[in-house]
């Protein structure tokens, strides 16, 4: 541990150190708590998004048996996205991904040629392919917010339980310090102040002698003859 200066410099600098540090702690909270609602609403917003991909699901199983009756139209092929375009939105100061549209190959077939049910079964496909983008692209958001709150809450902490109570401890420190010199030094001057009285009260002759010289120097007569100034 580097060791710390007793000084008033030092104590200045760190009393400085500590002002930054409690204006910086209430701002890391805030963005804190924004993190956590945020979070929050992308974990309602994704298990939204994961029923509904399982309700389209649930709709296309009605008709998973007759497609095996039908494996010359590529239906499954034709419902994986050929393309997905994304956009980003700061949220809490962090930059997520946002599904803008998902893209998918085009679809040739005979409509004369095949059953009705067909035009239907590809569309629940690639609902299910978007609301399945949509999840995972959700699920993204999340893992970002989740890993920023991670860092931000240990950020928190390390102010709160680490920073800010050791600066406060070392302005402790150095106050005590320099209170004890201070204390110190009233203690020499007094002992000083206590020497100098027992001194005059053993040898009057030098009291006397000071206020002579003082007495002379204040009426001129300790100029050179005794002239005046």
């Amino acid at each position: 541990m580097k060791k710390i200066k007793l000084t008033r410099p030092e104590l200045k600098r760190r009393r400085e150190m500590l002002r930054r540090y409690e204006r910086y702690l209430p701002m890391l909270k805030l963005k804190q708590q924004r993190l956590q609602v945020m979070l929050r609403d992308a974990t309602k917003r994704r298990l939204e998004a994961e029923q509904r991909k399982e309700e389209i699901e649930s709709a296309r199983r009605q008709y998973q048996s007759v497609m095996a009756d039908w494996a010359g139209v590529p239906l499954e092929l034709w419902a994986k996205p050929s393309d997905v375009f994304l956009d980003e939105q700061n949220v809490a100061g962090v930059s997520v991904p946002v599904l803008r549209d998902v893209a998918f190959p085009e679809a040739r077939y005979s409509l004369f040629g095949t059953p009705p049910w067909v035009d239907q079964a590809l569309a629940d496909l690639r609902e299910q392919t978007r609301r399945q983008v949509l999840v995972e692209i959700l699920g993204q958001q999340e893992q970002l917010l989740r890993r920023e709150l991670t860092r931000i809450v240990q950020r928190v902490n390390l102010f709160e339980k680490v920073m800010i109570p050791d600066a406060r401890e070392v302005i402790r420190r150095i106050r005590i310090k320099l209170g004890d010199e201070m204390t110190d030094a009233v203690g020499r001057s007094k002992i000083a102040k206590k020497k100098l009285s027992e001194t005059l009260d053993t040898y009057p002759g030098i009291a006397s002698m000071f206020a002579t010289n003082g007495q002379g120097e204040s009426n001129g007569e300790g100029l050179p003859g005794g002239a005046p100034p």
